[in-house]
Order: structure tokens, then C-alpha cells, then sequence
């Protein structure tokens, strides 16, 4: 490394320690030396990420430098490529994605963003050629979501055509997880999971799911994949408003805590079907900053990750990156903004994903508000009774949509350096 990088690295890693947790800095350190284009990112969109990482501990994590299972660790291949295509090249294409590879779920959850998707689901040569053709286009990032995606045989197959420059997250119940697959998964190259898991009573679990034992199948799933050893472990967690009300988070964080995992990541209930088609059902502006701060007083602490979305995609900070930096492609093939949105722009089993990427991003330019929190009224107004909106309905929502100012990150994103609006 020429001097002046050296300097440059000794006064980013002055600027963090004056910013952020002291143990972050070794990390700083290593991830400059194995990802030095980060010095040629523009100055000011790299002290957003410092700031950003104020709020987390950096964690080595089954050998993965981890901020939070969102983003790529940072000694990860993939990380290096957000930073080229993304930051440098600043490519039109998606750096994260989410993958339905099968419908099929033993469990029964009301507010399931699939539960209203149907069609014919993709065969497995599909599902590699779209895995590929999303790491062309500029993924980084790919949760393999269903259904259950356990149930899908070749799900190892899929884990290992991504996970060459790719960081895989698999979201799962743990249903009919084994040793021998947890260890597939992980030799395929699997970096992270997150094990459904709502509450730390096992009846109220059980119920939101549908299904009895699902709570025990949750804890096993855990500690299977915590055995296996190498991979990031987690729990997804949906949290109610009567959960926030009641002040029952902090109480389900120490219990989430001592399951031993390394992160839980939390969302509110999202109108993402009709049944939550309901304002009284969507967290409110009060009880969306309650959640900040319990993420912010849990990251001080020694011990798990918490790492609340709402705070991801907050206008401080990324903003809302559905069908702009964000896709879905259900198990059928249809076209997302995000898992939420109850939305299609077309079939890659028809058109081809680039093609209707494009189109669905020219009308996505990001926002500092949750698309599907702010927009869900207009979706139920048009939906004329379906949960789920074809191409025609879903281009009407969008003529009338509203978004945002844009976030923290893209306000600065879109500007020269010299600060002007490019």
C-alpha cells in the first residue's frame, strides 16, 4: 500500500474511532487492507457508512466479517463487488434480491406475503439461470425465500451456483432441517439464516404460524445450524404493534439472546396481504421510533445483533430500495419491488428479468417511507377484491403511488462531488 493510502486509512480509522465503537476499528483496519477501493469512493458517502456503523458491532461471525445479514460481509467477495458495481460504477441494476424457490410450506401464517401468490412454479434450471442472470445484472445480496425452501431438493444446487460473489441468506422455518443439510448448506457456501421465530411463548408462536410444534421446530432448526458451525445464525422475527404496546420487545430480545444466535432481525407486521389491509394494523410513527431505540440500547451491549429493517430503510440512513436496488421473483416467476408488495411487472417465465426490472425500476426512484406502508391504501382500493395485483392492476397503483423525499444515502448518492445534484 503506497504511503498516501496509508495515510488516507490512518485518518478514516481516526475519524470512525472518534465515531463509533472502539472494537469496530480492527475490523476497519482489515476490511480497508482487503478492500482498498473502498478509498476511491467518494468521500462523503463513505463517512455515511462510518456513521452508519455507529450503530452496530462488527462481528466475525462463523468467519464472516458481519455488520447485520443485510449487507454482505465485509471480507466477503461480494462485499468487494457492492463496492465496485455499486458505489463506483454505480450500476442501474439490483445489488440485493429475494428468491421464492418453492410455494410449498407446512405452515399457515396470516400474514404471509405469499400466501396469495399463485402459479406454476419454476423447475430448477429456471431457478439457476435466474440466480446467474442476477449476479450479472449486479446482485450482491440473495435471500432464498419461499414457501419453505428446505422442501426444495435442490436447494444446495442453488445456494452454490450464487454463492461464488454473492453473500446467500436462507429465511426458513427449520422445517425438516437435518445436520447433513445444515452441513450441505453450509459446504454450498451458505453465509447466513434466519429461523422464523415470533415469540418466545411456544402456544403464541404456534398459532401465529398455524401449525402446532412449530416453536420447538424453530429452537431445533437453531441449534442444528449453530452446531454446524460457519454460518451466520439468526432469527427473522415479526413483531406485532400489541408486542411495541405492551412493551414485550426488550422481554423477547432476552430470550432471543439466550438461544446463543447471532442476530435477530426484526420487522413490524407489514400490509403486505389484505388481511392487514388496515391502518389500525400498521405501526405508527411513535411506535416505529420505540423500535430504534431498542435496537440502538441492545447494540451497545455485548451479545447479539439486533437489526430492526425499519431502521435500514429509515430516511436517516438506505430508505425504501423496493423495485429500485431490491427485487423479488416469487416461485412462480412473477416480478416484485420487494416480498411485500403485493404487485407483478411480469414474468421471467415470459419476458426477461432485465427487461422487466427496468421498466418496474423507471417508476421505483427509492424513497425515504416503506412503499407498501405508504401506498397500501391505493393497493386496496384497486385490488377489486384480489390480494394479489396483475401487471394491469399493479401499473394503475403506480400511476398514483406516492413516494418520498430520497434518504440519506441516495440524496448524497446522486450528487457530484463537488455537491451539486448530478
Amino acid at each position: 500500500m503506497t504511503r498516501r493510502l496509508q495515510k488516507i486509512e490512518r485518518d478514516a480509522i481516526f475519524v470512525y474511532w472518534k465515531m463509533g465503537p472502539l472494537k469496530n476499528i480492527l475490523f476497519l483496519a482489515r476490511t480497508l487492507r482487503r478492500q482498498p477501493r473502498m478509498l476511491k469512493v467518494r468521500p462523503a458517502l463513505n463517512l455515511f457508512f462510518l456513521r452508519y456503523l455507529n450503530h452496530f458491532r462488527i462481528k466475525d461471525s462463523g468467519g464472516h466479517w458481519t455488520v447485520h445479514s443485510h449487507l454482505p460481509p465485509l471480507n466477503h467477495k461480494a462485499y468487494g463487488r457492492f463496492i465496485n458495481d455499486h458505489l463506483l460504477k454505480r450500476i442501474d441494476g439490483p445489488s440485493h434480491a429475494q428468491v421464492g424457490i418453492t410455494n410449498a410450506c407446512p405452515q399457515k401464517c396470516s400474514y404471509c406475503y405469499n400466501r396469495e401468490r399463485r402459479g406454476r412454479a419454476m423447475d430448477s434450471e429456471t431457478l439457476l439461470r435466474l440466480v446467474r442472470e442476477l449476479k450479472e445484472m449486479g446482485v450482491v445480496w440473495l435471500g432464498l425465500t419461499g414457501g419453505e425452501p428446505l422442501l426444495n431438493p435442490d436447494i444446495a444446487r442453488i445456494v452454490e451456483a450464487a454463492a461464488d460473489g454473492c453473500a446467500v441468506k436462507l429465511f426458513t422455518t427449520g422445517s425438516t432441517l437435518t445436520l447433513e443439510k445444515a452441513r450441505e448448506l453450509k459446504q454450498a457456501g451458505l453465509y447466513s439464516v434466519s429461523v422464523s421465530l415470533d415469540h418466545w411463548r411456544p402456544e403464541i408462536h404456534d398459532r401465529n404460524r398455524g401449525l402446532a410444534g412449530a416453536f420447538a421446530t424453530a429452537l431445533q432448526a437453531i441449534e442444528i445450524f449453530r452446531k454446524t458451525g460457519g454460518i451466520q445464525v439468526g432469527v427473522s422475527a415479526v413483531v406485532s404493534r400489541e408486542m411495541v404496546g405492551r412493551g414485550q420487545v426488550e422481554e423477547f430480545l432476552e430470550f432471543l439472546q439466550g438461544l446463543g444466535i447471532d442476530e435477530a432481525w426484526l420487522s413490524e407486521t407489514k400490509p403486505a396481504v389484505a388481511a392487514f389491509w388496515d391502518q389500525d394494523q400498521a405501526i405508527d410513527p411513535a411506535e416505529h421510533r420505540q423500535l430504534l431505540l431498542i435496537q440502538d440500547r441492545a447494540n451497545r451491549k455485548r451479545g447479539m445483533t439486533v437489526n430492526y429493517l425499519g431502521h435500514f430503510e429509515s430516511r436517516d440512513f438506505f430508505g425504501c430500495n423496493a423495485g429500485h436496488k431490491m427485487v423479488y421473483i416469487d416461485a412462480s416467476g412473477e416480478v416484485s419491488p420487494c416480498v411485500f408488495t403485493p404487485m407483478t411487472f411480469g414474468n421471467i417465465q415470459q419476458r426477461p428479468l432485465k427487461e422487466i426490472f427496468t421498466e418496474m425500476k423507471s417508476r421505483f426512484p427509492s424513497g425515504d417511507d416503506c412503499f407498501i406502508n405508504k401506498n397500501f391504501p391505493l393497493i386496496r382500493e384497486l385490488s377489486r377484491g384480489r390480494g394479489f395485483l396483475d401487471r394491469a392492476a399493479s401499473l394503475q397503483v403506480m400511476d398514483k403511488a406516492e413516494f418520498g423525499q430520497l434518504s440519506g444515502f441516495f440524496r448524497l448518492y446522486h450528487r457530484d462531488p463537488k455537491g451539486k445534484k448530478a
